[in-house]
C-alpha cells in the first residue's frame, strides 16, 4: 500500500500506470468504519487500482466545532486499510489542496441543494463539492464511490460529474448496518448502549414506510412525526418524502425506486441521517 500526502508525488505515481489500468476512488473524512471499507471493497472488485483520500474537508463544516471536534484515527485507518489491500491512500495537508484564504466555490445544482441537508447546512454542499471537484482533477478515476446513506451528497456529486463533462462513473452503494438497523456512522461511536438501542427507531421508521406504501405519503409522514414526538430523547430535524431525480418534496409516489424518504434527527445530541429509496 503507497501513502502520499502530496498531489505533485501522487500525480507522479499515477502517471507510471498504464492507461488501460481502472482506478477506482472513495474520498473519506477518516474515522473509517464499515461503511467506509465495503466502498473499498466494492472499487477491488470493480477496479484494478483503488485510492483511498482521507481528508477531513474544512469548507464543508459550517460549524467550526464540529470541524475541531472531528475524530482523527489516522494509524487506525491505514491500518484497516492495509488489511483490506487498498493500494493507494492520499492523506493531504489542507496547504495541499487550497491556495492561502481560498474558499469554498459556489456551485449550481438546481433543486438537489434546496431541502433536507442544504436547508439545514448552509455552505456544506458547496465545500463538499468544491474537495470532490479536487480530488476528481487530481486523479481522474474510472469510477468513484460513495455510500447511500449520504444519498444528498451522492445525487449532487453525479451532479457535479455532468458539469465537469466528465467520464466518472459515480457508483452508489448501500448503506451497511449495525444488526439492530441503525446506519453505520462514525457518530455512532458518540452514542450510549441505550441510545444505540433507541436509534433504531429512525430505521423502523423507513421501514414502516416500506412495508405500508398503499398509505398516502401525508398519512406516513404524520405516522413518523407521532413516533419522534412520542420518544423524549430524539429530537427530529427532518423527514422528507422527495422524489429522487429532483429530492424535491412529493405528495404522491412516482415510479418504483424513483422515491426517497429521508431522515435527519438527534438523540444525546448526536445527528443521525438516514434514507431508504422505494
Amino acid at each position: 500500500m503507497y501513502i502520499f500526502t502530496s498531489k505533485k508525488e501522487l500525480q507522479k505515481y499515477l502517471a507510471t500506470l498504464t492507461s488501460a489500468k481502472t482506478i477506482g476512488f472513495i474520498p473519506t473524512m477518516g474515522a473509517l468504519h464499515q461503511g467506509h471499507l465495503q466502498l473499498i471493497t466494492e472499487s477491488k472488485n470493480q477496479c484494478d487500482i483503488s485510492i483511498c483520500s482521507i481528508f477531513v474537508n474544512p469548507t464543508q463544516f459550517n460549524n467550526p466545532e464540529d470541524l475541531a471536534k472531528y475524530p482523527n484515527t489516522l494509524k487506525v485507518d491505514l491500518e484497516k486499510l492495509e488489511q483490506l489491500a487498498c493500494d493507494i491512500v492520499y492523506t493531504p495537508t489542507v496547504e495541499d489542496l487550497y491556495e492561502k484564504d481560498e474558499q469554498a466555490k459556489s456551485f449550481d445544482f438546481g433543486s438537489l441543494t434546496i431541502g433536507m441537508e442544504g436547508e439545514f447546512r448552509p455552505g456544506h454542499f458547496n465545500g463538499m463539492a468544491t474537495i470532490v471537484e479536487k480530488f476528481f482533477n487530481i486523479i481522474n478515476p474510472t469510477k468513484a464511490f460513495f455510500g447511500q446513506k449520504d444519498l444528498q451528497q451522492l445525487q449532487i456529486v453525479k451532479a457535479l460529474a455532468k458539469q465537469m463533462q466528465s467520464d466518472i462513473q459515480i457508483i452508489g452503494i448501500p448503506t451497511i448496518r449495525e444488526e439492530n438497523g441503525l446506519a453505520k456512522s462514525s457518530r455512532n461511536e458518540l452514542l450510549t448502549t441505550s441510545a444505540k438501542q433507541e436509534a433504531t427507531l429512525v430505521y423502523k421508521c423507513l421501514q414502516y414506510c416500506k412495508n405500508n406504501q398503499e398509505l398516502a405519503i401525508p398519512t406516513l409522514e404524520k405516522y413518523i412525526q407521532e413516533q419522534f414526538k412520542n420518544n423524549p430523547h430524539f429530537k427530529l430535524e427532518y423527514i422528507d418524502f422527495v422524489s429522487l431525480s429532483t429530492l424535491l418534496p412529493i405528495t404522491k409516489w412516482e415510479a418504483k425506486n424513483q422515491n426517497a424518504i429521508c431522515i435527519a434527527a438527534y438523540i444525546e445530541g448526536v445527528r443521525l441521517i438516514d434514507n431508504i429509496i422505494l
